[in-house]
C-alpha cells in the first residue's frame, strides 16, 4: 500500500503466527531489486492495550523499528477494514508511541490524530543548549538551523527558499550522526508558499528520502505555526506524490493529517 507514494508492506499477524525475525525480514524484503520493495514493513497484531483495536509494529527499510508513522497508520486503517478484520471506521491503533486514532473517510481518505506534539527538547529527544525554538548546528563545515519537534518520533524541520535544490540526502544523512539527536531524526525541508501551503521533502531515518511523510507533515505544521508562517490549517505538497491536509490548533492540541491510502497489490510469502 502507499500514502502519497510513501509505500508499505502490511502483514496481517492477527490471523497468522508472527515470525520472530521481523528485523532481518524487513531488511531483506525492503530491497527493491531482490525483495518486494518498500519504505516500511508494518505488521498488524492483536493489541496489548485493552483500549486499542490493533497493535502495529513498524520497521524501517534498514530493520530499525519506528515509534510512529502517519502515512502508515492511514494505510493500516484501510487495510484492516478491507481484510475484514473489523467493520469499524474509527480505530485506536497501539504503536510504539501509544495510541494513534484513525477515521476512515469516503474515497479512500483517512484522517489520523497523531497526538499532541512537543518542542521540549527532552521529549523530541534533542540535546542542545537552552530551550530556544530554533537551534543552530555545526554540520560538516556549514551551519544549519533546525526546529526540533517530537510527534511520537523525532523530527527536525529546516526552512528553505527552494525545496527542489535543498541538500536533502547530504544534510539528512549527516544529522543522523550528530549526538544532539540520540535516537537519530527525520529531517524535513520545508518551503512555505503562503500562510496555508508549502512543499516538503523528508529524509527519514532508517530509509532515506521518501516520497511523503505523514508525521513529517505534522512536524512541519508545528514548526511553521510556531514560527508564524502558517495558521491552524495547511496543505502540504510532496513532489509528485500529492497533497496532505494538516490541522493544529496550537499548544496542547493534537495534530491531525488527512489524505489517501491506496492498495497497490496483494501477495503471499512462504516462510
Amino acid at each position: 500500500m502507499h500514502g502519497l507514494g510513501n509505500d508499505f508492506m502490511i502483514v496481517d499477524l492477527v490471523r497468522q503466527r508472527p515470525p520472530t525475525d521481523l528485523k532481518e525480514r524487513a531488511q531483506a524484503w525492503s530491497d527493491r531489486r531482490t525483495g518486494i520493495g518498500f519504505d516500511q514493513l508494518i505488521v498488524v497484531l492483536p493489541p496489548d492495550d485493552p483500549d486499542a483495536d490493533f497493535r502495529c509494529r513498524m520497521f524501517n527499510a534498514d530493520g530499525t523499528e519506528a515509534e510512529q508513522c502517519g502515512n502508515g497508520a492511514r494505510c493500516v486503517a484501510r487495510f484492516v477494514v478491507d481484510e475484514r478484520l473489523t467493520p469499524k471506521r474509527h480505530l485506536a491503533l497501539q504503536t510504539g508511541d501509544g495510541i494513534t486514532r484513525t477515521e476512515l473517510l469516503d474515497g479512500n481518505r483517512v484522517r489520523v490524530d497523531l497526538g499532541v506534539p512537543s518542542t521540549e527538547h527532552g521529549a523530541v529527544p534533542f540535546v542542545g543548549a537552552g530551550q530556544s525554538l530554533a537551534q543552530d548546528i555545526e554540520l560538516e563545515g556549514q551551519r544549519v538551523q533546525v526546529t526540533p519537534v517530537g510527534i511520537g518520533n523525532p523530527h527536525a524541520v529546516i526552512f528553505t527558499d527552494d525545496v527542489a535544490t535543498a541538500d536533502v540526502d547530504g544534510i539528512g544523512a549527516a544529522l543522523q550522526r550528530q549526538a544532539c539527536f540520540p535516537k537519530q531524526v527525520n529531517v524535513g525541508f520545508l518551503q512555505t508558499s503562503d500562510d496555508r501551503s508549502g512543499r516538503l521533502r523528508v529524509y527519514e531515518r532508517g530509509v532515506g528520502e521518501t516520497a511523503a511523510c505523514g508525521s513529517g507533515a505534522a512536524a512541519a505544521m508545528v514548526a511553521a505555526q510556531l514560527h508564524e508562517r502558517w495558521g491552524e490549517e495547511a496543505e502540504v505538497e510532496f513532489g509528485d506524490g500529492g497533497k496532505l491536509g494538516v490541522q493544529w490548533q496550537g499548544d496542547g492540541s493534537p495534530v491531525t493529517i488527512e489524505g489517501p491510502a491506496q492498495l497497490v497489490f496483494k501477495g503471499q510469502l512462504l516462510l
